[in-house]
C-alpha cells in the first residue's frame, strides 16, 4: 500500500471522513490507511476490532480518538491502557506527533499484533506486553487513556495505588457511565478521586452520546 493521496484506499478514507463531517490533515490519511490495512489483516486471525470498514473506523475510532486528543496538551506522555487493536493510542501517535505515546496490552497475542503493526508502520511507539499497573511501576506518564477496558470501579481500584505515577485518567465511556460512577461511589472508590465530564458528543449511527471523563486523584491518595 502506497502513501499516495490518490491511492484508492486513501480516497475511501477521505470519502468516509467527508460523509461524517470529520476533518483531518492530508498528511495523516496515508498512515491511517496503512493502520487499517494492517489492523484488519490481523483481525482476520485474532479479534482486535469490530470496525472493519472505513465508515466504522471513522464513526467510532477516529471520532473517539480526536475528541480525546483535544483534551491532551502538546508535549505530554501518554500510556494507552489495554490498547487492544491500538485505539486510541495509535491514532493519537499518528495525528499528534508532539505527544509521546506508549501502548500497554496484557494479552500476549494482541501485544504481538500491536508490535507488528507499529513496526510495519515505522512508528517509534513502545508496546508493553503487560498490565498498565505494572508498566507504571517502572515509568511515569502524564495521561492514561482508556477505552472499552473495564467499568469505572475497576479502573479506580486498579490505579488508586499508582497515583504518583500519572496525573490524569481520560476515559471514553458510553451512556452507562452514570451507573458506573454510582457503583464506584458505593464502594468508596470516589472518596479520593474526582470524576468530571469534560466532553460529550454524538457518534453517527448511534442513539446515545459518548462522554470523556477526566479522573484525578487527591494528593493523599498516594502509592
Amino acid at each position: 500500500m502506497t502513501g499516495s493521496l490518490t491511492n484508492p484506499s486513501t480516497q475511501q478514507l477521505q470519502a468516509a471522513l467527508t460523509r461524517h463531517h470529520v476533518t483531518l490533515a492530508d498528511q495523516f490519511l496515508p498512515p491511517l490507511c496503512r493502520y487499517c490495512e494492517l489492523l484488519w489483516d490481523w483481525n482476520a486471525r485474532i479479534n482486535l476490532t469490530r470496525h472493519t470498514s472505513f465508515d466504522d473506523f471513522v464513526t467510532r475510532d477516529v471520532i473517539d480518538s480526536l475528541r480525546l486528543s483535544s483534551h491532551i496538551p502538546d508535549g505530554q506522555t501518554v500510556l494507552d491502557v489495554g490498547s487492544g487493536g491500538g485505539v486510541p493510542g495509535i491514532i493519537l501517535a499518528v495525528t499528534r506527533p508532539t505527544l509521546t505515546v506508549s501502548l500497554a496490552e496484557s494479552v500476549g497475542k494482541k501485544a504481538r499484533a500491536l508490535t507488528d503493526i507499529t513496526r510495519r508502520m515505522k512508528l517509534a511507539l513502545p508496546v508493553h506486553a503487560a498490565r498498565a499497573e505494572d508498566v507504571l511501576k517502572q515509568q511515569r506518564f502524564d495521561v492514561l487513556t482508556v477505552r472499552a477496558v473495564a467499568p469505572l470501579r475497576k479502573l479506580l481500584f486498579w490505579f488508586q495505588r499508582r497515583t504518583s505515577r500519572f496525573d490524569q485518567l481520560l476515559l471514553i465511556k458510553g451512556p452507562r457511565w452514570v451507573a458506573e460512577r454510582e457503583e464506584a461511589a458505593a464502594e468508596g472508590l470516589l472518596d479520593r478521586a474526582s470524576v468530571q465530564v469534560v466532553d460529550q458528543y454524538a457518534t453517527p449511527g448511534h442513539d446515545h452520546e459518548s462522554v470523556i471523563l477526566s479522573v484525578r486523584f487527591s494528593a493523599d491518595a498516594a502509592d
